[in-house]
């Protein structure tokens, strides 16, 4: 079949019968179809990265390939997971079902750590930092290949998402400066070693209430991990503990930067002031308006 003709069948069989989630706004019919393109031969790219990308000619081994992986999709398995790759600001990382997969909105996070790194960085021979819920590693990896005189020590509950972590601390070649831990939350750094010394703390944590977590797309429940995603009743209980044991580790002039859900940012703002434990705290909105990034200095009495 001709290239043009296949491509049109297949991008208008992934428009028919495939929803693209609002949450991977980086995905649409051709930016998957050319990731799902360049597979079939082997080579694994993102939506991101692929859709700048021209397309080989397909051998008659190739179009099937292609047409199981187009099935694939379509059946519900994400776009990261069967191409093992997702693009994290500019980065590709690998991505598979050991953890979740980088969100574009997390990108809002990742730029305000990275002004928030540049500026101690400029002041400061090394900097440390701290990536916790680290996931695949994509915010504290990102610091680290931006930033040469960053440290990263990055922590994650689950002791696949570490192993795959580690992959992409190769893949960026970055393991002279990260280190990487499995615990909860900041269990694996309450040796003493760290008190004090963390310039800056960055967390993407779980946010969604539990009772919403069973409720959300049958594709992200079907293949990313669950605890990935649940806060608790309220969905701010991994977010409240956050808030009080990051003072410990904090250094004096330390911030912690980290992602809230949609419709969480004025009550968590609220709760953070109760405390006294910050003596900044200021926010980041996406483009709709929502609070989805808060960032706070430790207080100096702390």
């Amino acid at each position: 079949m001709d290239k043009d003709l296949l491509y049109q069948k297949m991008k208008t069989e992934l428009e028919n019968k495939l929803r693209f989630l609002a949450d991977k706004p980086e995905e649409n019919a051709d930016s998957a179809l050319k990731a799902l393109w360049l597979m079939a031969c082997g080579i694994h790219k993102s939506a991101s990265e692929a859709l700048g990308l021209p397309l080989p000619d397909l051998t008659e081994k190739q179009v099937n390939k292609l047409r199981h992986l187009v099935d694939q999709r379509i059946s519900g398995k994400p776009l990261a997971y069967i191409t093992g790759r997702q693009s994290f600001m500019g980065l590709e990382l690998f991505c598979d079902n050991r953890a979740l997969i980088p969100r574009k909105e997390t990108e809002i996070l990742g730029k305000i750590a990275l002004e928030l790194a540049h500026k101690m960085a400029m002041v400061k021979d090394r900097i440390n930092i701290f990536d916790i819920c680290s996931g695949s590693g994509n915010l504290g990896l990102t610091l680290a290949y931006h930033i040469p005189n960053a440290r990263v020590f990055a922590s994650d509950f689950s002791q696949e998402a570490v192993s795959l972590a580690q992959e992409n601390l190769c893949l960026l070649k970055v393991k002279q400066r990260v280190y990487l831990r499995q615990g909860d939350l900041f269990s694996a750094f309450e040796t003493g070693d760290y008190d004090e010394k963390i310039d800056l703390i960055v967390c993407n944590p779980p946010y969604i209430s539990s009772a919403k977590v069973t409720k959300m797309e049958p594709e992200i429940l079907a293949n990313e991990p669950p605890m990935a995603f649940d806060g608790g009743m309220l969905g701010t209980k991994i977010i409240q503990r956050l808030i009080r044991e990051a003072p410990r580790f904090l250094t004096n002039n330390g911030w912690l930067a980290f992602e809230v859900g949609v419709g969480q940012g004025q009550f968590i703002i609220q709760l953070t002031e109760k405390t006294n434990l910050y003596d900044q705290i200021s926010s980041a909105t996406d483009d709709a308006g929502n609070i989805r990034v808060i960032c706070m200095h430790k207080a100096a009495n702390c």
